[in-house]
């Protein structure tokens, strides 16, 4: 096992899969000489030439385009956003072409593409850098949608997703690339379409992703010594939901409290809320409470920052009132 921080383990999976497979390439704003905003593409271009570290000019809808065109004959493209919000302008190649393709052409294509780059709410960032655009893309057909929040997982995803035949859009916090955290040093993938059982517990379930599950454990720390049993499920899977991951947490518990930084209106919550009362509506003892962050343009005031997105505090006295 080696202690790395989670930039690092996303360099090493893409170190790993490019030296692997000559047809995996990285491209996307300030990704070569610079070595990427958050350094995960840090000296590649040295390893593997300019011509598969490619820096772009600053067009997203040109080069993810390009992107998918390479994809269809045989390339596996890695596309760096250099903040996710600015994949906005490249809406229509990832909605039109990236996610419908496959689907259009009988099958005759495939779009074995990676589109990752930092999200979520940073730290006075403004609200044009901490969108989470994780509910903008859930209602696209054929994408698949991955959150990491470990460097363990960040490694073992992004690896599965760079060997998918599938458009993969994976989802880092801007917040998340200092974490450090131990893996392994024999080369391991993590699945993209399950959850992650983060912890056991008998109490009530606690669905989260991303940043949010460094929240949740901090509360669930406190509500231990206070003799409560949360079990945490990490989603890792927001496109598809890993629903069977969910519902056999609900069977023992029957209770259920999502936490995430997602806006509560359309969000990954609610489609997991709307999932649950569809289909498993008998398993709840309780109401599912949902904490999500505000629906409105992410304030760049510190302290007006800190009200919109959830903090522990508020998952603990849910908890509370779940559990009597």
């Amino acid at each position: 096992m080696s202690e790395v921080f989670l930039f690092d383990a996303l360099r090493e999976a893409t170190d790993e899969e490019m030296h692997n497979n000559s047809s995996v390439f990285v491209l996307g704003e300030d990704v070569g000489h610079y070595g990427g905003s958050y350094k995960v593409t840090k000296d590649l271009h040295r390893k593997y030439g300019d011509l598969r570290v490619l820096d772009t000019p600053i067009a997203e809808n040109s080069f993810m385009g390009m992107a998918i065109g390479a994809a269809i004959t045989g390339l596996r493209p890695i596309v760096e956003g250099m903040n996710m919000s600015f994949l906005l302008l490249a809406f229509n190649q990832i909605s039109n072409n990236a996610g419908m393709l496959r689907y259009t052409s009988g099958g005759n294509f495939k779009i074995p593409l990676v589109i990752r780059g930092p999200g979520g709410v940073g730290r006075q960032l403004g609200a044009e850098h901490s969108q989470r655009l994780e509910s903008y893309f859930q209602a696209v057909p054929g994408l698949k949608i991955i959150a990491c929040s470990t460097p363990y997982n960040a490694k073992g995803l992004l690896k599965s997703a760079i060997r998918d035949n599938n458009p993969v859009i994976l989802f880092e916090h801007v917040l998340l690339y200092n974490l450090k955290g131990f893996i392994p040093d024999q080369e391991y993938f993590v699945p993209l379409d399950k959850a992650e059982l983060v912890k056991k517990g008998n109490g009530l379930t606690i669905v989260t992703y991303s940043r949010m599950r460094h929240h949740v454990m901090q509360a669930v720390n406190l509500l231990e010594k206070d003799g409560y049993s949360p079990e945490v499920l990490d989603l890792i899977s927001l496109k598809p939901i890993d629903i069977k991951s969910i519902v056999a947490s609900l069977q023992k518990t029957n209770k259920l409290l999502i936490v995430e930084e997602c806006m509560k209106t359309g969000g990954i919550g609610a489609e997991i809320i709307a999932q649950i009362n569809d289909n498993y509506f008998d398993l709840l003892d309780a109401p599912i409470i949902r904490l999500s962050s505000q629906d409105i343009p992410t304030p760049y005031n510190g302290n007006l920052e800190k009200l919109t997105i959830i903090h522990p505090k508020q998952i603990i006295d849910s908890v509370k009132y779940l559990m009597s």
